[in-house]
């Protein structure tokens, strides 16, 4: 099973958002595709870059934050 596409369309779906709302929203904002099958494919394939990933949490209303592990 694809947990990273599982992840993904998990927080898709907790930010309130459709599939293809969120591909709306890629596309207006930064000129994305605005096909689902697209952005489905990519999520299949594991082929999303890392600015990629900033967008669609952006799109999402989300900010990726790194953070130090306190074990280390």
């Amino acid at each position: 099973m694809n947990n990273t596409r599982n992840e993904i369309k998990a927080q898709i779906i907790r930010a309130g958002f459709t599939m293809q709302e969120v591909c709306d929203r890629l596309h207006d904002d930064y000129g994305w595709s605005d096909s689902v099958s697209n952005f489905s494919n990519k999520l299949r394939r594991e082929s999303l870059r890392f600015r990629e990933i900033v967008e669609l949490a952006d799109a999402l209303g989300y900010d990726i934050v790194w953070q130090k592990r306190r074990d280390r």
